[in-house]
């Protein structure tokens, strides 16, 4: 799929030095959000982006506040499990 946006050069301009840096912003800020409101996983992401490791993916996410792993009610479940193995 293929995409365009039209930008004024001054809006463009405050955004990048030039098209292809402007572009890579706006795939970024796809990624980021498709990850964030969870239309896209981490493997999506990376295949976006096209990063070599899963850990680049990682790094990218958690330096934009999306911090890749488990949710809250999933950590408690797994809490749950340990602590049964525990006291077993």
């Amino acid at each position: 799929m293929e995409i365009a946006l039209t930008l004024s050069d001054e809006l463009g301009a405050s955004l990048g030095e030039n098209a292809d840096a402007v572009s890579r912003i706006a795939l970024e800020a796809l990624a980021v959000e498709g990850y964030r409101s969870g239309k896209l996983s981490a493997f999506q992401v990376r295949q976006l982006l096209g990063h070599e490791s899963r850990w680049e993916t990682e790094d990218f996410l958690a330096a934009h506040d999306v911090w890749p792993g488990i949710t809250a009610e999933e950590l408690e479940a797994e809490l749950r499990g340990l602590e049964k193995l525990r006291s077993a």
